[in-house]
């Protein structure tokens, strides 16, 4: 039979480590999501500067309507 201590020091680093692994992975997913909607409301305004309802603008971004509406318009 084969006996292994267990070492609570070793295991907590390996817990942090793996942690912030996965917390770096799900920031850099977040901030690529950030980027995309980025560039779909600078496309979103070129198209409402050009015109475009934003009812087209939501249907050709797929950005929902009511984003459209409290980023692009005057309230």
């Amino acid at each position: 039979m084969l006996f292994t201590e267990f070492n609570l020091e070793e295991a907590k680093e390996i817990w942090r480590e793996e942690g912030i692994e996965e917390g770096i992975e799900k920031g850099i997913e977040k901030g690529i999501e950030k980027g995309i909607e980025k560039g779909k409301l600078e496309t979103a305004l070129a198209m409402f500067v050009d015109g475009f309802s934003l009812e087209k603008i939501a249907h050709i971004t797929k950005l929902p309507l009511k984003t459209l509406k409290k980023k692009l318009t005057i309230q």
